[in-house]
């Protein structure tokens, strides 16, 4: 077993400065609530003391009617009208409900302006209004110092017809791209917080070509066996803070890939779904890289993954400086997995010499149970080993239903004596602290 390479000084000043666990993540899970609107910080109660001074744009006021028909062209009329104008605030009133086709809200913006929504957007799912671009429902497209704010409110993607005919549901269809619900672009300054965002037809909430964002205080839901409905994504973005969100998907909780560094996620409630993923990365022998990223405190519950690095045979670049610390598992299938053989089609994939470099990666502080006899899983490449590898203050048993399968009792016994195991293929570590299994 080798010791690791040194990980960046930066990145271990910064892990280190990092809060423990708090003891909410050693009890039930914490009920996600959003800020009621009488709490003094509430961005409603900030809106009403100063209403005189900051200009109201209100959809209904530009013929948005909330009647199930479409609203799509009374939104944009609002946000040209508050777009122009500085420090305007976008209103989506409360208790109304407005269908929307696939919309564009695009920049440049005045700067400082508010998108509040307190009721809800709702998709339209008449497949014929994606023709046009069938990747997006609501796109945000090069913005500075912009907020979207739920007053309360939800962006429901109505994504039911679209699972429908999903490959992965009906394996029968061809394999198609569906829209993805909110997609920031080419934005900076960025701030998402408050808000419910549900069913999304594919991704709910994406992030690409953006630096300096804040991503807090969200619910994102899905069926458990909704396809591909990632909770928030990540790609090509930089200086990114992911805070006090409740992720329960069918899908990756988060994840993050190619061009994105400096991710922070903290303060995660995160099942079902897939875990939170570093990738995939090098799909069709591409080059992609990912680097300084932190995860702290987590928890995971009846997820099929916990924490995820995944790379294809063929790719090149790396991922790396990556901190994965204070994480609680319950009932989690492959706590911690490093899979640099990763194969999401039909056909198996051929062994290929190039990989995704994955290195300098610590696993600090992490706890629970696991769904799977193998707890702890590097299968890295033979080629490009994993390097730098640090798990300290690690303590995974099995499950109890692991444990105990319901059969004989033969064979309870036997289960009852076995304890979860470890995989580590093609991997330079070393331990440090208590380390189980």
């Amino acid at each position: 077993m080798a010791l690791p390479r040194l990980l960046l000084p930066s990145l271990l000043v910064l892990s280190s400065s990092l809060l423990l666990l708090p003891t909410t993540c050693h009890g039930r899970t914490p009920r996600h609530h959003l800020p009621a609107e009488s709490a003094p910080g509430h961005p409603a109660r900030r809106l009403a003391s100063a209403s005189a001074s900051v200009k109201l744009v209100n959809v209904d006021n530009y013929g948005a009617r909330a009647n199930g028909k479409d609203d799509s062209a009374a939104f944009l009329k609002a946000w040209d009208a508050a777009c122009s104008t500085e420090g305007a605030v976008l209103v989506i009133p409360k208790d109304k409900t407005y269908h929307l086709k696939p919309t564009t809200f695009s920049g440049p913006c005045k700067s400082n302006f508010t998108f509040m929504i307190y009721g809800t957007i709702k998709a339209s799912t008449h497949m014929s209004d994606y023709k046009e671009d069938a990747r997006h429902w609501l796109l945000f497209e090069s913005l500075d110092n912009f907020t979207l704010q739920g007053g309360r409110g939800f962006i429901n993607g109505n994504g039911r017809k679209w699972w429908e005919k999903s490959c992965k549901v009906n394996k029968s269809l061809p394999c198609k791209a569906a829209p993805t619900a909110v997609t920031f672009y080419k934005c900076n300054n960025l701030k998402v917080a408050d808000l419910i965002i549900q069913n999304a037809q594919q991704m709910h909430l994406t992030f690409e070509h953006c630096v300096n964002v804040k991503a807090l205080n969200l619910l994102i839901s899905a069926p458990e066996k909704s396809p591909n409905t990632d909770g928030i994504h990540v790609a090509n973005t930089e200086n990114i803070l992911i805070k006090g969100c409740v992720i329960r998907t069918g899908d990756d909780c988060i994840s993050i890939v190619t061009g994105s560094k400096g991710v922070l996620a903290t303060d995660i409630v995160c099942g079902p779904g897939h875990g939170i993923s570093i990738g995939s990365l090098g799909a069709d022998n591409s080059a992609n890289y990912v680097s300084n990223v932190v995860i702290d405190r987590a928890r995971f519950t009846g997820s099929t993954n916990g924490v995820r690095i995944k790379t294809w045979q063929g790719g090149s670049g790396y991922a790396k400086n990556i901190v994965f610390q204070n994480i609680q598992m319950r009932n989690v299938s492959n706590p911690i997995i490093v899979n640099q053989n990763y194969c999401d089609q039909k056909n198996p994939c051929p062994a290929q010499a190039s990989a995704v470099k994955v290195s300098d990666v610590v696993y600090r502080n992490i706890r629970g149970t696991s769904a799977t006899k193998v707890a702890i899983n590097f299968d890295c490449s033979k080629t490009h080993p994993c390097t730098g590898i640090l798990l300290q203050d690690i303590d995974l048993s099995l499950s109890v239903d692991v444990m105990n399968p319901a059969s004989d009792s033969d064979s309870k016994q036997q289960s009852s004596a076995a304890a979860a195991t470890t995989n580590y293929n093609n991997v330079e570590y070393k331990l440090m602290g208590k380390v189980s299994p």
